[in-house]
Formats: structure tokens, C-alpha cells, sequence
């Protein structure tokens, strides 16, 4: 039967109807371990009591006004945000594709104001995943991602992923933004090393240049840290935020300095769904969790385990797997096999995994998965490398 659905999508045949924390329930009754968390959306896990309970009270009151008037869940999230982030100010959007669509603008529309409107070029890096929309798909710059749909936006500058001479060669007087995610998730779960993303700060504050991170993937708390570059030590002027942030319910954000956001004034943007009273209720039940430093202790001393017994993993199936790599709860599995290959045979072990480039199978669980989960998850990771192994 032919689909009404636009066939962007290579679909697995699999039928979904209801979710509980890590796990999946098809249709026909089997239990699938999800470790994909709709590509690290579901931050905690399926149906989340204090999520379904955000929502089915923010539900029972208002849906939506628009963003012609105040909006007080949006001012509390927004509050939220700030008190916890280097941010001074917060839009809110659907999706990290808006997010990155704002952040562009806010990065150029700074120079502008400061009387340099020739400064709009935007580095950016090999590998690299902002989303599927013009500027997304242009600041990415991959064949697979532009082909087809030209003219290409102009004004972004691309450089090899780890070349740090390149990239000081790319800097001229009209840069106006570096734009990086600290760790790569499409492009292959690659962590930016500490010193690079504190030498990338330091060269933009030398050089006058805003640095803009792309936290979609990585950000609220799939790191152990609120947000990935807190590991580093430093602060972005912007950054894009979405998928964790609304906990499975579409919502993203753009955080700013004060400074570097000046130029969005009335009328320069705006969304009409962005920060409505439901996304932003569950987002602050999400940030409510994940900001609680408990919490993050125990997303690390998790993330320390599943490294542990990935290792084993490995070590078991050296005909399938070449390594582990990432950090947190942002795992890759390295294979020598096709990742499709693994992913499939994961569906038959009633286990979800996520490809990525670089022949990377991405392991995102629930950030609250539990020890027993992750035995479990490791069970069903092993029989699906058994299959490919015979």
C-alpha cells in the first residue's frame, strides 16, 4: 500500500502505541529497549509522570495565545534558563532547525548594528549537523545536504573538522560567528577536545568574533553537565538548544548574551507556536529535573557504567566493533560492519539504536535509564552482535 506520507523517510516497520521510560511497545505486544530516545529527545524516557502531569495541567487551562501578549509559562522557563546559563535572554522556538535559523540571523543582524554589515560570514566545520532548513543545511555544506537545493545561502565558510590551521586561515575581516556543536552527533558522536573548544574561545574573543554553539543534540544534561561546554570551562554568546529541552514535546531555544543578542529587537523576529504556555511547561518540568545536581551525578555515574560494559562489549565482538566513543549519555558504537546492519539486527533483539556517519551507531537512552536497564540493554546489544557475528 502506498503511504499518503511525503517518503523523505526510510521507515522501519515498526508500530509503536505506547512508551514507558527506555521502553517501546509495538503493536504487537513486544517490548523494545529504546537507546535512541527519538534521537536524545526523550531526555526522561516515555510518558514521564511529571511530564504527562505538566502538560495535562497546562492542557486543562490554555493551549495557545501567540506571542502578542505575555505568556507567564514562557517567562518562568525563560527565568529558568538564564539563572542556570551564561544567557541573558531566551527565544523560544519549535525545533533546533528554527533555533539555528535565529541564531544566524542574530549573529549577522549584531554586526549590522555595530556598523559592520559586511561581517556575515559564519565558520563552519566538516561533519557538522544544524538542521534541514536553508541556512541548516548551508552551514552544514555536505553534498548530501545541499544537492538539489540551490542557490545555496551565501556567507558560511567551511573547514575540515579538527584543522585547527585551517580554521585560523578561514578567519578574515568579515567573520562574523563560529559555529560549532561541542560534540557532533550526526557526524558521528565526536566530542570537540576541552582545549580546542577553550582555544576556539579564546581565538574569538582575540579576534572579535561571536561564538555560537549548537547544543540540540548534546545540551540538557546528555553530557553530566547541564550543558556540554561547562565541561570546558567556557561560555558561548549564543547558543541553540531543542530536543531535551521539551522532553519529547516539540520545543527549542536560542540563549544569548545580552550584548549579543542587541540587535533582535521588536519586529526583527518572531514564531508563532515558539514559547507556547504547553511547550514551556514541559520544558520547565524538564529543567526542574535536570538542574538538580543529584540528578546529574547520577547521569554520570550511569554514563560510567554503560562506558564499562560497552567496553566489554567491544572486547567480546572484535569482529563487529572497533571501539566506544563519546561522553555521558551520548555514546557511539564504532563498527566494522555496515550501521544499518547493526540497527536492524538491534530490531530483531528488540533493542533501538540510531546510525550516524563514521560508521558510528549512536546510543542515546533516557538520561534516567536505570543499572538494570543498562544490563538489559548490554543482553540485547550482544545477541544483536552474535546475529551479525555468525
Amino acid at each position: 500500500m502506498t503511504s499518503s506520507v511525503l517518503p523523505t523517510y526510510n521507515r522501519a516497520p515498526l508500530h509503536f502505541v505506547k512508551g514507558e521510560g527506555v521502553w517501546l511497545i509495538e503493536e504487537d505486544g513486544r517490548r523494545f529497549m529504546d537507546l535512541g530516545s527519538g534521537i536524545a529527545v526523550n531526555a526522561l524516557g516515555h510518558a514521564n509522570p511529571d511530564l504527562v502531569q505538566a502538560l495535562t495541567d497546562q492542557a486543562n487551562k490554555l493551549w495557545h495565545v501567540s506571542n502578542l501578549y505575555e505568556i507567564p509559562q514562557q517567562e518562568a522557563l525563560a527565568t529558568a534558563l538564564t539563572d542556570n546559563t551564561f544567557a541573558d535572554r531566551v527565544f523560544f522556538t519549535n525545533s533546533g532547525t528554527e533555533a539555528c535559523e535565529l541564531a544566524v540571523k542574530m549573529a549577522r543582524k549584531y554586526w549590522y548594528d555595530k556598523g559592520q554589515p559586511e561581517k556575515v560570514e559564519i565558520i563552519t566545520f566538516s561533519g557538522s549537523f544544524h538542521g534541514r532548513s536553508t541556512a541548516a543545511i548551508a552551514a552544514s555544506g555536505a553534498e548530501k545536504m545541499v544537492k538539489g537545493f540551490g542557490p545555496v545561502l551565501d556567507g558560511f565558510v567551511h573547514v575540515p573538522w579538527g584543522d585547527h590551521d585551517a580554521f585560523k586561515a578561514a578567519i578574515t575581516e568579515n567573520t562574523a560567528a563560529v559555529l560549532i556543536e561541542p560534540v557532533q552527533g550526526e557526524g558521528g558522536i565526536r566530542p570537540l577536545p576541552d582545549q580546542c573548544l577553550k582555544g576556539l574561545r579564546e581565538i574569538c574573543d582575540e579576534k572579535g568574533i561571536l561564538l555560537v554553539l549548537d547544543e540540540v543534540q548534546c545540551g540538557v544534561g546528555r553530557t553530566g553537565k547541564l550543558f556540554a561546554h561547562e565541561w570546558a570551562g567556557i561560555t558561548p554568546d549564543i547558543m541553540m538548544v531543542a530536543k531535551g529541552i521539551g522532553g519529547g514535546f516539540p520545543l527549542g531555544a536560542v540563549l544569548a548574551t545580552e550584548d549579543a543578542g542587541s540587535g533582535m529587537v521588536a519586529g526583527t523576529h518572531g514564531s508563532t507556536y515558539g514559547g507556547n504556555p504547553l511547550g514551556c511547561a514541559v520544558g520547565k518540568a524538564v529543567l526542574d529535573r535536570v538542574t538538580d545536581p543529584a540528578f546529574l551525578d547520577a547521569v554520570n555515574a550511569r554514563a560510567g557504567l554503560l562506558r564499562q560494559k560497552l567496553e566489554g562489549l567491544v572486547a567480546t565482538h572484535p569482529q563487529v566493533f572497533e571501539g566506544v566513543r563519546g561522553v555521558g549519555l551520548m555514546l557511539g558504537l564504532k563498527v566494522k560492519v555496515a550501521p544499518a546492519d547493526l540497527v536492524q539486527a538491534g530490531y530483531a533483539s528488540e533493542v533501538i539504536t540510531v546510525p550516524a556517519a563514521d560508521n558510528i551507531v549512536r546510543l542515546l537512552p533516557p538520561l534516567n535509564i536505570t543499572e538494570d536497564e543498562i544490563t538489559e540493554a548490554i543482553a540485547r546489544l550482544d545477541r544483536a552482535a552474535a546475529t551479525l557475528a555468525s
